[in-house]
């Protein structure tokens, strides 16, 4: 029994945090995990940025409703769900992912959550489970499965390198170079071959 396990952003979908920083015009809120591979660490620097301009998740949650998924993604996701069991691995939020799981078609999501006062706030945040990815992936092969994964920043590593078979999807060159083993693609069709042929 085959799953294959995605990462959400940069993937299926622009990475949210970049478009918020657009929106908002506040360039530090590009950093993403593809720059800091600590993502504790990445989340309190967002957090006391956010807290210093006054924004909450309202503002947010207002860009995102803007964001399409990638072009191409859908169809991907679709033809991939037609043949396979897939599973998102994701380690933005509940908060920030429901709307674009509507326009991905209602795939499964395992992510995290914020935590956000009464004024819309964000003070904080609960990840699912210490080292999120890995722990799912090695979660998913405990009980017979065998996992697929891709993803294209640091903190999709841990998961890919676990799998029967990972893949880079859109990466940067730096990740690229340190990881000669991993296959990487830029375009879904070429990915979604790659894939059935690990199935």
């Amino acid at each position: 029994m085959n799953i294959v396990c995605l990462d959400l952003e940069g993937v299926l979908v622009p990475e949210i945090w970049i478009a918020f920083s657009e929106a908002s015009g506040i360039p530090e809120l590009r950093r993403t995990t593809r720059d800091e591979p600590d993502y504790n660490k990445l989340m309190n620097f967002r957090i006391g940025i956010l807290k210093e301009h006054g924004l909450g998740l309202k503002e947010i949650q207002e860009t995102i409703a803007k964001v399409d998924p990638m072009p191409g993604a859908l169809e991907f996701l679709n033809e991939l769900r037609s043949i396979t069991q897939v599973l998102i691995l994701s380690d933005t939020f509940s908060q920030f992912a429901g709307p674009l799981m509507k326009k991905l078609g209602y795939p499964t999501i395992f992510c995290n959550e914020l935590v956000v006062g009464e004024n819309g706030e964000i003070t904080g945040f609960k990840m699912r489970c210490e080292q999120s990815k890995l722990s799912t992936v090695k979660a998913l092969q405990s009980v017979g499965f065998e996992t697929i994964a891709a993803g294209d920043s640091h903190n999709d590593l841990a998961m890919i390198l676990a799998s029967k078979a990972g893949f880079l999807f859109r990466s940067t060159e730096q990740i690229k170079a340190a990881h000669p083993e991993l296959p990487a693609f830029e375009e879904y069709d070429e990915f979604l071959d790659a894939i059935q042929k690990a199935l």
